[in-house]
């Protein structure tokens, strides 16, 4: 079997893209690549029994599994015993830096949601990584501006693309290799010996998965992984994300799938949303309201959030909590509001039993560890709440029409804006952008184009008279595009008339595509000529 590298080989790239490390990515795609295209065809027939009306259930061929008392994950791994304040963002070597650096015990370090799959970004991101493990990733940025690692770092855990995406800058037989694999593989291949001679091991975030046999499908790579590579099997850990309706029902099956090398798994509140909207939006019981009152106290959010800490505890894997997203401002106004809320959602995590939680910004880790202090103390984690008290049932997790709040001009507005300028700044190369003091990364995106498309199907009623209708979303979506264009030409206008194009692409269709990124990589990122093999 033959590589080639599509992309060009750029200042130090050589050192990741080695023939070894080529020929271990080969490797994977060729134990791996059909089973990964066969659980995408299954992707894509139950969405379309769901269109019929069916909805998901937990599954009676595996009661078993989460019958029996006795198994259990792994104990948790050095480096993630304590974690209760996880702090996420892209690779870049800025955000590599002030992540280690922000006194969160572990940084997700994010080929994924936060980072837009331009070739630089992702074989840059793993020299980042290689770099701060060997500490040398100190620099001097072009204000003047030094950034250097300190004594104390955070645990590096990193989150590779998901199975449904491809990485053009490599191909395997003249076809693009697995984006998820090139991520891991790339990672492992470089880093897991300099994570375990620094006391650690090879971390990984799972994204994506709607599936226990997805999960299987990760525990057999990271099998065949460790023996290629030489490792005991166990050396890798992967927390799961919790982050698609279909996941929430196989948790127990999830963590038993990857039981010797789980760390636990995390409340994915941004991806779970959009999930719903994209499995459900059809039917009119699934229409949600404006994003900013989908909150984690409504009832369907609740449910999900409540369960996984109770199958974490019963199975001894950590619970994470979600994302934080607030940007910290200049307004003190602006921040004591807002920090209050994030205080308010961190202390009904922590109350809750989750041992952790996410942020995206240095400024809130503080907060987050406080409130985790002040219910954790000493201990490391709260595995031993059991939180038996929760029962949750299939109408609990699907009662989505339970969801207070109202559909807004503003709310529509809101979302068409935040999009628009995400997907503008998405293939500019940035996948974590700050919108009106907020972190907004392709999950945001995603809700934000399915409701517009959700919206318009239903024809829904705004609250302040009218309803949404695709020429009324056409004319907002002018008007954003006029003023992002503003001051700009040539690439820069280009780029965002593009990105335009994709929203109505994507949110405006007959039907809703199930990723925007899929086919906006395909058309507009990644390398395009051939520069060596």
């Amino acid at each position: 079997m033959r590589y080639e590298i599509i992309g060009p080989l750029a200042d130090r790239f050589a050192e990741v893209l080695t023939a070894e490390a080529l020929e271990f990515l080969v490797a994977l795609d060729s134990e791996f690549a059909a089973r990964r295209v066969a659980l995408l065809d299954t992707r894509r027939a139950r969405r379309a029994r769901y269109a019929t009306g069916q909805l998901p259930d937990f599954l009676p061929e595996t009661a078993h599994i989460r019958a029996d008392p006795a198994w259990r994950v792994a104990p948790p791994a050095p480096g993630l015993v304590d974690r209760r304040v996880e702090i996420t963002g892209p690779t870049d070597r800025k955000m590599t830096v002030n992540a280690l650096n922000s006194g969160a015990r572990v940084w997700l370090a994010d080929f994924e949601d936060a980072t837009a799959p331009t070739w630089d970004n992702v074989i840059g991101g793993q020299l980042s990584l290689i770099d701060a493990l060997d500490r040398r990733i100190d620099f001097t940025d072009a204000r003047g501006k030094r950034y250097a690692l300190g004594a104390e770092l955070a645990t590096i855990v990193v989150r590779p693309r998901g199975w449904h995406l491809v990485e053009k800058g490599i191909a395997v037989d003249g076809r693009p290799v697995s984006a998820s694999l090139v991520d891991f593989g790339l990672y492992l291949f470089h880093c897991a010996r300099r994570q375990l001679d620094a006391g650690a091991g090879p971390y990984f975030y799972l994204p994506k998965l709607e599936t226990h046999r997805e999960a299987r499908l990760w525990n057999d790579v990271f099998v065949f992984a460790q023996h290629y590579l030489g490792l005991p099997v166990g050396t890798i850990r992967a927390t799961t994300l919790i982050e698609t309706i279909t996941a929430a029902f196989e948790m127990e099956e999830i963590l038993y799938e990857l039981r010797e090398h789980s760390a636990g798994l995390n409340a994915g509140r941004w991806d779970y949303i959009f999930s719903v909207i994209k499995n459900f939006g059809q039917w009119p019981d699934f229409v949600l309201p404006d994003r900013s009152e989908v909150t984690m106290t409504v009832p369907f959010m609740r449910a999900y959030t409540e369960l996984l800490v109770r199958t974490c505890h019963k199975r001894g894997a950590h619970a994470i909590g979600g994302m934080a997203a607030f940007i910290p401002s200049r307004d003190p106004a602006v921040n004591e509001t807002a920090l209050t809320r994030v205080r308010a959602d961190k202390q009904r995590e922590a109350d809750g039993g989750f041992d952790g939680s996410w942020v995206a910004h240095p400024g809130l880790v503080g907060v987050c560890r406080d409130v985790f202090d002040a219910v954790l103390g000493d201990r490391p984690h709260q595995l031993d709440r059991s939180r038996e008290d929760v029962q949750v049932t299939t109408a609990d997790l699907l009662a989505v029409d339970k969801t207070p709040g109202q559909v807004t001009a503003a709310g529509l507005r809101s979302n068409v804006a935040v999009a628009l300028r995400y997907v503008d700044a998405w293939l500019g190369g940035t996948g974590a952008v700050a919108l009106w003091n907020l972190m907004e990364d392709a999950a945001t995106a995603e809700i934000a184009r399915c409701q517009v498309w959700q919206w318009v199907h239903h024809g829904t009623p705004l609250a302040d008279g009218g309803c949404v209708t695709g020429d009324l979303v056409r004319s907002i979506l002018t008007e954003e595009l006029a003023a992002l264009v503003e001051g700009r030409d040539g690439d820069g206008r280009e780029r965002a008339e593009a990105a335009a194009r994709i929203i109505e692409d994507t949110a405006l269709g007959e039907d809703l595509p199930a990723f925007f990124t899929t086919d906006a990589y395909a058309r507009h990122l990644g390398p395009s000529h051939r520069s060596g093999a």
